[in-house]
């Protein structure tokens, strides 16, 4: 079983930053990527960020230029640097993983809330 700790959350003001941080309990090499996702209240989850075992990278349109995914391999961890925050990015923010290997399972971390609120 894969465990994925995120850390990193909390209260900040719009145009503000904020780091956060998924630490996986396996090599980061055994997964095809790792990604960041979020939930709003009343809404459904979607892709923040991906970053696959090469290091391409995906965002989505709404965080382009202003979210930056990267990962310390040595570390096992990936990151989310979230820099001129706006209220609309509050949510909880969840890190996910995809096996290498089939049945290719998907891993998801417990969440952490990120707000943005002045």
């Amino acid at each position: 079983q894969v465990q994925l700790v995120e850390s990193g959350g909390g209260l900040v003001q719009p145009g503000g930053s904020r780091r956060l941080s998924c630490t996986t309990s396996r090599s980061i090499f055994d997964f095809n990527g790792m990604g960041w996702y979020r939930q709003a209240p009343g809404k459904e989850r979607e892709l923040v960020a991906l970053i696959s075992r090469a290091g391409s990278i995906k965002y989505a349109e709404s965080v382009k230029g202003r979210f930056t995914i990267s990962k310390d391999n040595a570390k096992n961890t990936v990151y989310l640097q979230m820099n001129s925050l706006k209220p609309e990015d509050t949510a909880v923010y969840y890190c996910n993983s995809i096996d290498s290997v089939p049945p290719f399972q998907n891993y998801w971390g417990q969440g952490t809330q990120v707000t943005v609120s002045s």
